[in-house]
This record gives structure tokens, sequence and C-alpha cells, in this order.
């Protein structure tokens, strides 16, 4: 059971409703120009940073990040950041939960049936520091092992509180926000039309949509506080729902466009969805009715021409390929199928490679 609040001044509660005393902080290269560094500096605890990772983290990074916690004697985790910081945070605590060690975050043990030591408990806190991913609500991490992204699930691994506060998020940059805002706007849309969707799930993605498409212009353009409390919220709504219905074919699709293009994840995202889901409208699926209602959009066309509209004010525009053919070829031999069973149509390779033609100009 996870706890969610909102503000940072709960905090030196929390650590003191853990009873624990020696912090093991996890953040970014974004810590030092946080507004609400003072509050964890100022905290009466002892303290060990960790920040020696990359925005992909690796196995090789969670490992000496593990050994530094083991070595420092603390006993509880502070995630401060965006996705990588909180995702490495819990691979460090699931390798200290678990009897395998370290070995339980590669292959075949990361299919969240970890075998846990006796009496261990680590608190973990989560403090994002952007509105997208929603890692700070979902039991999975994304680590790379030998080159290839690796997801880690395990119940857990989902931090035991997850602090929400709006402030961080009006000193992001421009782009950041835009690529961030539409991943969890995307999350939320392929949760609810996810295979695994629940009534519960669906509650959340309806309610991370409306929140979104309520004050996106106003957190974007205008940078107000109101409005991105409500965005973080949407965005903590949309990891909640992929927590339980996981994403689908565009995030799928996402990940090579990334790696070849540099795109970052939201933006490679948000080029993907509105081209799959224009492909799917020859089937009979229901919800896409209520998803696009959700997006204040009569029928699902209005909706998918306003996603695209949205797309092009926020200027994330589709990638260029110099070598279209080839790396159109790549891309759709890349697909993760395991996401694609998520999807509620199949999607085959030439079925890709026609969505890639059309996604890459």
């Amino acid at each position: 059971m996870q706890t969610i609040v909102s503000g940072i001044s709960c905090l030196p509660k929390i650590l003191n409703d853990t009873g624990k005393r020696k912090l093991f902080v996890v953040s970014d290269s974004s810590y030092p120009f946080l507004n609400i560094r003072d509050i964890i500096d100022n905290l009466k605890c002892d303290k060990t940073f960790f920040s020696d990772f990359t925005p992909n983290p690796l196995f090789e990074q969670v490992c000496n990040g593990l050994d530094k916690f083991i070595s420092s004697g603390c006993d509880s985790i502070l995630a401060i950041g965006g996705g990588s910081s909180i995702d490495v945070a819990k691979c460090i605590k699931l390798s200290l939960l678990s009897t395998e060690g370290r070995m339980a975050l590669i292959p075949p043990s990361v299919t969240g049936t970890a075998t846990l030591k006796d009496n261990i408990s680590i608190p973990l806190i989560a403090i994002p520091t952007t509105a997208g991913t929603g890692s700070e609500s979902t039991h999975n991490a994304v680590i790379y092992y030998q080159g290839t992204k690796q997801t880690v699930a395990d119940d857990h691994i989902l931090p035991d509180y997850a602090i929400l506060e709006p402030s961080v998020l009006t000193t992001l940059p421009s782009y950041q926000k835009k690529s961030t805002m539409m991943d969890a706007l995307c999350q939320c849309i392929e949760s609810w039309w996810s295979i695994n969707a629940t009534t519960e799930s669906i509650q959340y993605s309806k309610r991370g949509i409306e929140l979104i498409m309520a004050n996106w212009k106003s957190y974007i353009f205008s940078n107000t506080y109101e409005s991105a409390a409500q965005v973080m919220l949407g965005a903590n709504y949309s990891g909640r729902a992929i927590n339980i219905a996981q994403t689908t074919a565009a995030h799928a699709m996402s990940y090579k466009i990334t790696s070849i293009f540099k795109l970052p994840h939201g933006h490679a995202v948000a080029v993907c969805l509105p081209e799959i889901w224009e492909y799917m409208l020859s089937y009979d699926i229901p919800v896409f009715t209520d998803i696009a209602n959700a997006l204040g959009q009569p029928s699902v066309p209005d909706a998918i021409s306003a996603f695209r509209e949205m797309k092009k004010d926020l200027k994330l525009d589709n990638p260029v390929s110099k070598n279209r053919k080839l790396d159109i070829e790549i891309m759709s031999e890349s697909v993760n199928p395991i996401r694609l069973k998520n999807n509620p149509v199949p999607l085959s390779k030439d079925v890709l490679l026609k969505l890639y033609d059309i996604i890459v100009e």
C-alpha cells in the first residue's frame, strides 16, 4: 500500500513515522538547482547522497549505489528527480530486499517473484521533479544491462510514500515540461485501451486525462503553480494507471525512435500515438469513444485531430531521417512483442513498417 501526499512539508513527519535515522538520497543532476534542496539538506538525520548514474541508468551504476548504501549503514531511501532517479532507488531497494541481491535485477530474475530476506524494512520515499513518468507510483523500473533495456517489476519496489511538490515544476525547461507531460497523457490513453485495463485503472486514466487537458496550456505557456499542481497530479494518475494496465504499442514503438533520433521519451511516444490510434479506427473498440470524450472531443477522429493539434502547438515535430528505409526497417524489428501484446489490436511487422513510414519524415 502506498501513501500519496501533497507538499514537501510532509517529509519530516514521514521520516519520523518510519523511525529510520540514516537516509540514502538518490538524486540526479538537477538536485543543486531545486528549490526544495534546502529542506532536504536541513533534515535532522544522517544523509548519504548518490548521484553517479546516467539518464538511462546502467546495471553497474545501480550496483555502485547498492555498495554505497551498504557501506554507509543507511536504513531508508529518498529518491528525488525524474524517472531515472526513482528507478535507481527502486533497483537498490530490490537488491537489498532480495535473497539474490543484485542478481534480482537481471534475467531471468525480473518477473516480480523475488524471494525476500526476513525482517528487513527499507522505506522508499519518492519525490518526482517532473510531471511525466508517474514512476513514483509504479512497481516497475528501467535499467540497462549489457546494453539492453531491462524492465524490473516487483510489487516491493512500489515507493512507500510519494510526495507531490508542484513548485519543482515551475523551473523546468519548457521542452522538458512538454515532453514529460505528453508522456503522462499517452500513458493515460494507452492504459485505458490496454487489454489489461480494469475498472480501477480506467478511473485513474480518465482522471489523469481530464486534469492534463484542463490545465496543459496554463502549465506550459503561463507556468502557474496551480496548473503545475494539477498536471503533476494527472501524471501521478497516469503512473497509477500503467501500474495496473501497462502501456501498449505507442510506447513499444517509441524506444527505438529515442535511440536513433535522440528524441526524449515523451516526445517519441507522442509522435507514435495518433498514427497508431488512426490505424485502429477500423476495429470496433468501444473504449475509444470514452477516451475521446475524456479528451473533450465528440468523436474519435476529432480526438485524434485534437491530439495532433496539441502536438503541433507544443512544437513536438516528427523525426526526420537521412536514411528512411534503413531506419524504418531497424525500428520495425526492434519493437518489444511483450508491449505489443497489451495493445487492443494486433500489429504485424508489415503494419509497423507502414506506421513508421508515416511517423518518420
